[in-house]
């Protein structure tokens, strides 16, 4: 594994251990070279996906963009990592045993509004929000007041 910090390739691993959801191993790193520390996850991969995009245009999936993007809605949010790391887990897994090495952005995006919802509201709000490309205010009035009437349904029909 490669040092993030010096670029050498010579890294010893000091320890492992399963996450919490036990979908990954955790491996705590040392760069032989500089010292640096840091982390590293191992994972299964069922197969290589394809992220088809609303262009047309094919692109590998990319975990980690997919991370970025959800850590970013839920930037100064108060949200237990562990949460986070289990629902992207969650999320790749459904995209996995959907049977096809191709997934649509869409597909992508609505697994991760339905992950975000039940997280955080106002991450679910900022992701909503560039996923559905708002443009003015009024998208943001829209989009809330389908989600209130949405909530209200539900907690009649679980009454």
């Amino acid at each position: 594994m490669r040092c993030p910090y010096c670029g050498n390739d010579d890294t010893q691993v000091k320890d492992s251990r399963p996450t919490e959801d036990s979908g990954a191993i955790r491996r705590r790193r040392i760069c032989n070279a500089c010292g640096g520390r840091f982390t590293t996850f191992e994972r299964v991969q069922l197969r290589d996906l394809t992220v088809v995009k609303k262009s047309g245009r094919k692109v590998p999936f990319d975990r980690e963009k997919l991370a970025r993007s959800v850590y970013t809605a839920l930037r100064k949010r108060s949200v237990d990592p562990e949460r986070v790391e289990r629902m992207i887990s969650g999320i790749v897994r459904q995209l996995e045993s959907l049977g096809d090495v191709e997934v649509t952005s869409e597909q992508i995006g609505e697994f991760v509004m339905e992950g975000l919802k039940s997280l955080d509201d106002v991450a679910f709000v900022r992701f909503a929000s560039v996923y559905r490309n708002f443009a003015s205010a009024d998208d943001f009035r829209s989009f809330l007041s389908q989600l209130a009437s949405t909530d209200e349904v539900m907690r009649i029909e679980d009454e």
